[in-house]
C-alpha cells in the first residue's frame, strides 16, 4: 500500500492572515474560525512567519492589569483605568509581524505523512503550511489531518 503525502491529507483552504494585520483581527480570525494558528503572508502571498493562540497569550502577559478589591456590590479600582485603556489600546493595534515566529517550518505537497508526522514531534508544532514547487502556499496540515488519515487509511 502506497504511503499518503501531503496532498492528499492537507487542508486546501488556507486561513492566512496578513504580517500588518493587528492582533485584534488575529484573534477575531481565529475565534471565527475555531483555530489556533495561521500562516502569515506578506504582500506578495508569500509565506513569511506562523502565529498561533499562544503568541497571544504570551504578548498579553505584557499587559498590566489594574489591580481592585471588591467592597459589597461594587470594585473600587486601586490605578487608573484610563492607563489600562490605553495600554489595551496600543496592545490590540500590534501587529501581526510583532509576534509571530519567523523562522517557519514547511513542507511540500509531496512530503511523506509519516516525514510529516516527525517533523512535527520533534518541533513541537501543530501544524506545517505545504508550498508548490515555485514557494506558493497551496495547503496546510495540522496534527488533526494526520490523525484523519490514519483512520481512514484503516477502513
Amino acid at each position: 500500500m502506497e504511503e499518503l503525502n501531503a496532498k492528499d491529507i492537507m487542508t486546501k483552504k488556507v486561513i492566512t492572515v496578513n504580517k500588518d494585520d493587528s492582533i485584534e483581527k488575529l484573534s477575531e480570525l481565529l475565534l471565527e474560525n475555531k483555530i489556533s494558528g495561521v500562516p502569515v503572508i506578506d504582500n506578495t502571498d508569500k509565506v513569511v512567519g506562523i502565529v498561533t493562540e499562544a503568541d497571544i497569550i504570551v504578548k498579553d502577559t505584557e499587559l498590566h492589569f489594574p489591580r481592585f478589591f471588591k467592597l459589597l456590590d461594587g470594585i473600587i479600582y486601586l490605578e487608573s483605568l484610563n492607563r489600562f485603556r490605553d495600554n489595551l489600546k496600543k496592545h490590540l493595534a500590534t501587529k501581526v509581524e510583532d509576534i509571530m515566529t519567523k523562522k517557519v517550518r514547511t513542507i511540500s505537497t509531496g512530503t511523506p505523512v509519516s516525514e510529516i508526522a516527525e517533523i512535527m514531534l520533534e518541533s513541537k508544532i501543530n501544524r506545517l503550511p505545504v508550498l508548490d514547487e515555485k514557494g506558493n502556499l497551496v495547503g496546510i496540515v495540522t496534527r488533526a489531518d494526520i490523525v484523519k488519515s490514519m483512520i481512514s487509511k484503516k477502513k
